[in-house]
């Protein structure tokens, strides 16, 4: 019987130590792609984190799509890959992963996305409140559409677009911490964005006042589609999708691919303990606009958008790091306060 209770008494105290030998994190922050290497050459959203925050910890992650790289300071990376099923895979494997401590930490998303020309401008930089999914519905072939219909995606369990009410799906919006949310827009609203003669150029084939501004950054929501969507009919959509989404509360501004993927595994991780969801921000900047510019066909400027040839895709790169990096090195060294109690928005 001692020998049992020996026993059990070391296999106490080897989970325990385990646990208190979990690695600490203190910011995730989530890219979802890498063009080549992870350093050294042409950058995707990856590296210039990698370069910049000096991650030079690999940990293998065989579960993900990546492996995660950390730095001295407590900041680790990742790629998720395109598409919500990709993230959504590779956030689960991380906030599973028993290495790690993530129950304190704040998660960024940075990566690059199509901005609406009437709410930013190339190189711009979006603070979202409100993620929605654009994969989640029914459609019907736009050649078979009622003729009063708008559009032929309807809502999930609807016989008509936009039908009221609502239907409240798990994984079709996520509306983030506006506290945090705040903070961050405070923190980084000023922050100077890159410009080029190139995108100067672009930017004033647009109307738009917001289309013709310099890089600036901005508050405004995100459609989350694995679709790659293009043209100023289905901007129309993304609008007014968005407001029907969150019932008006939503203003359409910026789309990517993978965020709602990656928001509801954060959400499931959340409820498991593994995670506080209230400390997830999410940032895109824009690499080129979503629709077509003023004397061309949407199917003449899909032709343009293709992955490094965007307008701005060195631009938008550069502008993800700068802005979500003010966010990072401020949660860093504010660690001593900030791992107990999340940042407070200056009235």
């Amino acid at each position: 019987m001692r020998k049992l209770h020996a026993f059990l008494a070391a296999s106490l105290f080897c989970g325990v130590a385990t646990a208190q030998t979990k690695i600490p994190v203190k910011v995730v922050v989530v890219t979802m792609f890498e063009v080549g290497n992870d350093t050294g050459d042409t950058p995707g959203e990856f590296q210039h984190w990698v370069e910049g925050e000096h991650l030079t910890h690999r940990y293998a992650m065989p579960a993900a799509y990546h492996d995660a790289l950390m730095n001295d300071d407590g900041v680790l990376g990742i790629v998720t890959g395109v598409g919500t099923a990709r993230a959504s895979a590779t956030i689960m494997a991380l906030g599973t992963d028993p290495r790690f401590d993530l129950t304190h930490a704040y998660w960024v998303i940075a990566g690059i996305g199509g901005i609406d020309p009437k709410q930013g401008s190339l190189a711009s930089a979006v603070w979202s409140d409100w993620i929605v999914d654009g994969d989640i519905a029914h459609e019907i072939d736009v050649r078979e559409v009622p003729k009063d219909w708008p559009t032929g995606y309807v809502p999930l369990r609807k016989s008509t677009p936009y039908e009221k009410p609502r239907t409240d799906e798990n994984g079709i919006v996520f509306h983030l911490n506006t506290g945090l949310v705040d903070w961050a827009y405070n923190l980084t609203r000023d922050v100077k964005l890159p410009d080029n003669a190139e995108i100067r150029e672009r930017r004033q084939s647009f109307a738009e006042p917001a289309a013709k501004k310099p890089p600036f950054v901005l508050r405004g929501d995100n459609l989350s589609a694995s679709t790659f969507w293009h043209g100023k009919l289905l901007n129309q959509w993304a609008r007014d999708w968005v407001s029907y989404q969150t019932d008006g509360h939503g203003t359409y501004a910026i789309c990517g691919m993978e965020d709602t993927g990656t928001l509801q595994s954060l959400t499931w991780l959340d409820r498991a303990g593994k995670v506080d969801s209230k400390r997830v921000l999410v940032l895109r900047t824009a690499s080129n606009y979503d629709q077509q510019r003023e004397g061309i066909t949407a199917a003449e400027s899909l032709a343009e958008t293709k992955i490094t040839k965007y307008s701005a895709f060195l631009p938008s790169l550069d502008s993800a790091y700068r802005v979500g990096d003010v966010v990072v090195r401020n949660i860093v060294t504010n660690w001593p306060t900030l791992r107990d109690r999340m940042p407070q928005p200056k009235p």
